[in-house]
């Protein structure tokens, strides 16, 4: 292992060896030292020290190990291209909110998560939100802009410029689901896997009747996720990348007939749907208060205190591990919304994704070191895993957590998902043991997510969209958690306003584009 870490840091330093300006004498003798790219005509001066933001999604780390880690990874930085980086975290609380007001406040960001499926990044691209990196990548990123195949970079363009740099070689899947404890499961008579939103519906009246003091799903009003599970579980639409806040609201038809613009809130889906958290509210199966509750339905779930948390496969495979030691034998399950109808796609390789801000006064820098997380061993390590000894240890080539590894007091993360890759990846020997089969399962029935090269624009429809997400934002919550009274009355006065907002000029330009769009792929066969 650490002979292989050796050559590769080598191997990097080699690609990006050039001697560096006025720099310090800690990167002028550093034998594996990994230095920045020459530049056309000249080199690279880094003899100005630079701290480089990068904007990350989630709760700032509160037991103290994040700072630890830093510390070592900006030790590095500094001897490497004489750089400091600090993370802005955008906390869950609202997010969606906060990081589009970040961008839009012009403030100087320099490097930022991104994803087109659900960070808004071709809406903020209109907006002018970030730097054209096409120029900047084979100077600054040279080993990152070499190994994006061509067809890859043409799915992070707007108006043929490179807006962001994907995260595509890494494997993973993010569809989403419900995770839930089998052993209670079991203990309620359902010994198949939930593969529906009845079953799911059985066990958790199982719950509240059997399990006295757990809440059967102890959600929060700002959680939006049920609506596009319910979608994707009774619909083949799949999700078009249109922003209308908290739950999207325009979906490709089918696979099969991706460019027919469909809401499925228009018809008797959102209805029945409505229907059926109706129900779910009056059985108490999550708090009275949830459109007002903020608490961490996840926390709860590995306290025992709940019994189901909705989230993707990914977070899954990891709460899985973490449940096993937190719950022993409670051998948490997952029910991909997916798994009903076969209705799924893969991921979008512009789902992770990292981006400069159009006001970074370092982007030069910024992208050195993002080049460096990337693709440099040992930066790469502590970006994701932390430190060695502390929250990893080695064993055959696989990551397992010390002894006496505790996961309240040494937990870390950074939520780094703008450029992860497979070739830097310690395989985790702590793994559960049915991710291979789960990942093909999924591989069985996937199909290639159809809309990466798809930019909606909305500048003829931004005030109707504005007035939408409106709607969406005021009156959704409520219909997706029962509260909004007689729910056959609750969705015709959504679906008035949303009317009323502007919504079939809306579609009608989101069909004259996908129409265009059709055109594109054809015309690229």
């Amino acid at each position: 292992m650490f002979k292989k870490k050796k050559a590769l840091s080598i191997a990097l330093a080699a690609t990006l060896a050039v001697s560096l300006t006025a720099c310090t004498s800690s990167n002028s003798t550093s034998s594996d030292s990994t230095a920045p790219a020459t530049a056309a005509g000249g080199k690279i001066d880094t003899s100005e020290f630079q701290t480089i933001s990068y904007v990350m999604l989630g709760d700032k780390p509160k037991n103290g190990q994040f700072e630890k880690v830093m510390e070592k990874l900006n030790a590095i930085l500094k001897q490497k291209v004489n750089a400091k980086l600090e993370i802005k975290w955008v906390e869950w609380a609202d997010w969606q909110t906060k990081y589009n007001l970040l961008l839009a406040s012009g403030e100087p960001v320099d490097l930022i998560t991104v994803a087109t499926d659900w960070l808004d990044t071709w809406q903020n691209a209109q907006k002018g939100a970030f730097q054209p990196l096409d120029k900047l990548l084979p100077t600054y990123a040279p080993i990152t802009w070499k190994e994006v195949p061509p067809e890859n970079w043409a799915e992070t363009k707007y108006k043929n410029q490179i807006m962001l740099i994907p995260e595509d070689h890494y494997t993973q899947w993010v569809n989403h689901g419900f995770q839930y404890r089998g052993d209670w499961a079991k203990e309620f008579g359902i010994t198949s896997p939930i593969t529906d939103w009845k079953t799911l519906e059985k066990y958790l009246q199982a719950v509240k009747d059997k399990k006295p003091g757990v809440i059967p799903w102890d959600t929060n009003g700002t959680s939006g996720g049920n609506i596009g599970g319910y979608i994707n579980s009774y619909t083949d639409a799949i999700e078009l990348p249109i922003n209308t806040g908290l739950f999207a609201l325009v979906y490709g038809k089918s696979f099969n007939d991706k460019y027919k613009a469909y809401s499925p809130f228009l018809d008797d889906t959102f209805m029945d749907f409505a229907k059926m958290m109706k129900e779910w509210g009056d059985k108490g199966f999550w708090r009275e208060d949830v459109l007002n509750y903020k608490g961490d339905n996840r926390a709860l779930l590995e306290a025992g205190k709940t019994s189901v948390d909705q989230h993707h496969t990914q977070t899954y495979l990891g709460e899985r591990i973490k449940m096993d030691k937190l719950q022993p034998g409670s051998d948490l399950q997952f029910f991909p919304f997916s798994a009903t109808k076969n209705n799924l796609v893969s991921m979008s390789i512009t789902h992770g994704g990292t981006s400069i801000g159009a006001k970074s006064k370092h982007p030069e820098r910024a992208l050195m070191v993002y080049e460096l997380i990337r693709q440099d061993p040992e930066i790469y390590r502590l970006m994701n895993y932390g430190l060695e000894g502390v929250q990893y240890v080695v064993k055959d080539g696989k990551r397992f957590r010390p002894d006496g590894y505790d996961v309240q007091r040494d937990d870390f993360y950074s939520n780094f998902w703008g450029g992860r890759i497979d070739k830097n990846e310690i395989p985790n020997g702590e793994d559960w043991a049915g991710k291979g089969a789960l990942y093909a399962s999924y591989d069985k029935i996937k199909k290639a997510y159809p809309y990466g090269r798809f930019v909606f624009d909305k500048a003829s429809v931004t005030n109707e969209l504005t007035a939408i997400t409106q709607v969406v934002g005021s009156k959704g919550p409520a219909i997706l958690y029962g509260k909004a009274g007689d729910p056959v009355k609750a969705v015709e006065d959504f679906r008035a306003s949303l009317k009323a907002a502007g919504f079939d000029k809306v579609m009608t330009e989101v069909q004259k584009q996908l129409d265009e769009f059709k055109k594109m792929v054809e015309s690229t066969k």
